[in-house]
């Protein structure tokens, strides 16, 4: 009997806590791996999650014995099934259906993946997946471009200046975020020019009505960038090379031990290129004798581009304490040739050119059921120092085939300002420190309640000295502060079994800035001393508004929403910048939008192997006090100089629309459409906005070819298409059209051309891509032209172990 009980003693405990390891491979109904998937793992009053790797393998270890839920999440689809762990090691793969297909067993459950989610909302929303483009030679800028209701206006090649038009609204109007924080935080060395694909899971794109919990100043929109989230042990790295000597690597790695939850983060990317593609029209001449000039066919030559950034992050993840806590560095540098101020002009620049640097310090927690059950908790802030110097110290005059400008007399000129732009020699520096912190609350009262609290607080304290200033002069040095809070509140609401949610959110905006420059006076003495000259204002703002949809059908739904939206000028529309020759303007006002959105979703309808969608949204915008560049005629042009105004009140009134097909998995199609009319006050009658493409229309199509030359291997082919309607940058002169056309930027049909072949085991892939295969020449700004025909050769290389 003892020697019984002694027994049962030592076996109780491993009976008890008996510890198993689940491992398995996830593909599709193609049986290719799926990767990034999450998993999660979830029984009564217990769950775990995790994503499977670039070979599509998840793995739990440490998990007690018993029957779980396993739960399949894909950017496509849901699904659920059913796993025993009765022993040390249950391997249990996993073949998905095709889309739409849901099961657990034999009983059929519905689920929608969190892209499907987040577009029934309510918000006229867009969410772009970035793992196929993550492979293939694709800017996120050109993802965003290829997005129904969005055009990208970029200033030449690779590191341009680059503006974003959602709806008709455009510039500062529209907030992009990288994971909630303003990317205005990170400065110009760490934006959508360098930031590759690969470093991104995905983008969401909110359209006139912004959610509580991006809380910003955002008028016309925003977009957010999500960086890859995934948790397991992983290595990704690319490298790419095409024309213009343009050269890219990004790499991006992540170590997690299961045991303790510690977990560190590596990311990093490099960016050049020459731009040196080649440019032609009425400012691409040269000026010979007599002052004859003649027109040519040049390359760019004063406008290379190079950028390397990282971020690096160390913390814990599914621990008890936090679902993810993490500190860090983010760093970046870039340097950015200029060729010319505002438009393409007969006497480009030479020598004229910008570095930044950015180095900042990150901390980020996130906790679901914080304290008590339904209540999640999120942070995420950054504080550190960005810089931008400006370089233009050369006076001599140069034309566009790259050698010194000649006078009528055929000898070599010097401007008269000593510099390329005017205004002189400089060597203008501008230090910020900046912050940003984002804090968030959820509290779910009910499965279908739930309340959330948002708040940013985000400051820039900034100095400009220039080091050709005299040190009297620079002991001098003029400060510019800016400080602004935004506060959300927001209230969900699930109802009649899911089929109506609605969001309704308010807003408060705080916003104070402060000017200080040093300024001789003299005293009733006659004697002179210096003084601080300082201008402040304080401005505070409400806003509201509300995001509704409800499904007919699972497959028909209708979407509104609205917002009275507010946007503060920001810290270069005030203050200035002389890297991007823009002037201060101090008192500019806060421009306010009403923006309606009504929208129909119908599908996705499948029918045997076909598969459709269709999405389409009406929208008005009633704008007050809209800032852009000043309503400009033929008499006003400054060709180098920029000065945002408020511009007057306005309508933007339009729609978009998207078409998707698929077939079989292996033909995907997406066309969409986007047409608007913006029209201001202006001296007292209604006109249309000047500089502003109306009509937009992009495609792209994809075939996949499988077991091409090796087995299980895959060859993808890829269509793009990119159409621009005909737009000018002046406003209509009515019958007098004499010199007009220089000013029309003309109807734009670009293609592109694309393959990427997948090795066997995933974890090789090689893509080339041709961009505007027909050479056209193309622009998004008036006489800036944008690069022709380019070639590029991508190399992609996976690599996952646990």
């Amino acid at each position: 009997m003892t020697r019984t009980i002694l027994i049962l003693l030592l076996i109780l405990p491993t009976v008890l806590f008996s510890q198993s390891q689940l491992k398995g491979e996830i593909t599709d109904a193609n049986n290719y791996i799926v990767a990034n998937a999450e998993i999660k793992l979830s029984r009564s009053n217990y769950s775990r999650t995790t994503r499977t790797n670039g070979n599509g393998i998840y793995l739990f270890k440490n998990i007690p014995t018993g029957t779980y839920l396993l739960e399949v999440n894909t950017n496509k689809s849901v699904s659920f099934h059913q796993v025993i762990l009765d022993s040390n090691y249950v391997t249990h793969d996993i073949q998905l259906k095709n889309e739409g297909d849901y099961e657990l067993d034999e009983v059929a459950i519905q689920g929608e993946s969190k892209k499907t989610k987040l577009e029934k909302t309510g918000f006229a929303i867009s969410v772009i997946n970035t793992e196929e483009a993550s492979q293939r030679n694709i800017q996120t800028t050109e993802l965003l471009n290829n997005t129904v209701g969005v055009k990208l206006r970029q200033n030449g090649g690779l590191g341009s200046d680059i503006q974003f038009s959602l709806n008709g609204l455009s510039g500062s109007a529209v907030r992009i975020f990288i994971d909630g924080i303003p990317i205005s935080t990170f400065g110009s060395s760490f934006n959508l020019n360098s930031i590759p694909p690969s470093l991104i899971q995905q983008i969401e794109v909110y359209k006139g009505v912004v959610p509580g919990h991006l809380s910003d100043d955002a008028l016309g929109g925003a977009i957010n960038i999500v960086l890859n989230q995934s948790m397991n042990t992983s290595l990704n790295a690319s490298v790419s090379y095409g024309s213009f000597n343009t050269f890219q690597a990004s790499m991006n790695g992540l170590y997690r031990s299961d045991d303790s939850g510690f977990t560190l983060k590596a990311s990093g990317f490099h960016n050049y290129s020459d731009n040196d593609y080649e440019v032609s029209g009425r400012s691409v001449v040269v000026t010979g004798l007599g002052g004859v000039q003649t027109p040519i066919t040049a390359r760019r030559f004063n406008d290379a581009y190079r950028s390397t950034g990282g971020i690096v992050q160390l913390g814990y993840t599914d621990v008890s304490w936090a679902d993810q806590f993490f500190v860090g560095f983010t760093g970046s540098d870039d340097y950015k040739e200029v060729q010319h101020g505002a438009f393409m002009t007969i006497t480009p620049y030479k020598d004229r050119f910008f570095e930044s640097q950015a180095a900042l310090a990150n901390l980020s927690y996130q906790k679901s059921d914080l304290f008590t059950d339904g209540l999640n908790a999120k942070v995420n802030a950054y504080y550190g120092k960005r810089d931008r110097q400006v370089t233009d110290t050369l006076a001599w005059a140069y034309s566009w085939n790259g050698e010194r400008a000649i006078d009528f007399r055929g000898n070599e000129y010097q401007y008269t300002w000593g510099s390329q732009q005017e205004g002189g020699p400089t060597l203008a520096k501008i230090d910020r420190n900046v912050a940003s912190i984002r804090t968030g609350l959820s509290y779910s009262i009910a499965d279908n309640h739930t309340f959330l609290v948002n708040h940013l607080y985000s400051s820039i304290d900034r100095e400009d000295s220039d080091a050709l200033d005299s040190e009297f002069e620079n002991s001098f040095v003029g400060t510019r502060d800016l400080r602004k809070n935004i506060i959300s509140i927001t209230y969900e609401l699930n109802a009649f079994e899911n089929k109506l949610k609605s969001s309704i959110f308010g807003k408060y905006y705080q916003q104070k800035t402060i000017s200080t420059d040093p300024a001789f006076v003299t005293d009733i003495t006659g004697d002179r001393r210096i003084v601080n000259e300082t201008v402040s204002s304080n401005k505070e703002n409400e806003g509201y508004g509300f995001a509704l949809s409800y499904a007919i059908t699972p497959e028909v739904m209708l979407l509104t929403s609205a917002e009275k939206a507010v946007r503060l000028p920001d810290e270069t529309e005030i203050f200035g910048n002389d890297g991007d020759n823009v002037v201060a303007n101090s008192s500019i006002n806060p421009e306010q939008s009403n923006n309606f959105n009504v929208g129909l979703r119908l599908g996705t309808f499948n029918y045997q192997r076909h598969s459709i969608g269709i999405t389409t949204n009406l929208f008005l915008r009633n704008i007050k006090d809209r800032i852009g560049l000043p309503i400009e005629t033929s008499l006003n042009v400054d060709d180098e100089l920029i000065l945002y105004v408020n511009q007057g009140s306005g309508t933007s009134k339009g729609f978009d629309a998207q078409f998707n097909y698929s077939y079989n998995n292996n033909l995907d199609f997406n066309f969409n459409v986007s047409r608007f009319d913006l029209k201001i006050e202006n001296r007292g009658s209604e006109i249309d906005v000047p500089n502003t493409p109306f009509l937009t229309m992009s495609g792209n199509t994809r075939y996949t070819l499988k077991d091409l030359l090796q087995k299980k291997s895959r060859l993808d082919l890829f269509y793009n298409m990119y159409f621009t309607d005909e737009f000018s940058y002046l406003v209509p002169q009515g019958s007098n059209t004499v010199g007009d056309d220089f000013f029309k930027v003309p109807q734009q049909l670009t293609h592109d051309l694309g393959l990427s072949y997948t090795f066997p085991r995933k974890d090789i892939v090689v893509s080339f891509d041709v961009k505007n295969i027909l050479d056209e020449a193309v622009f998004d700004n008036l006489s800036v032209q944008k690069p022709g025909r380019a070639f590029y050769l991508k190399l992609n290389y996976s690599l996952n172990k646990f």
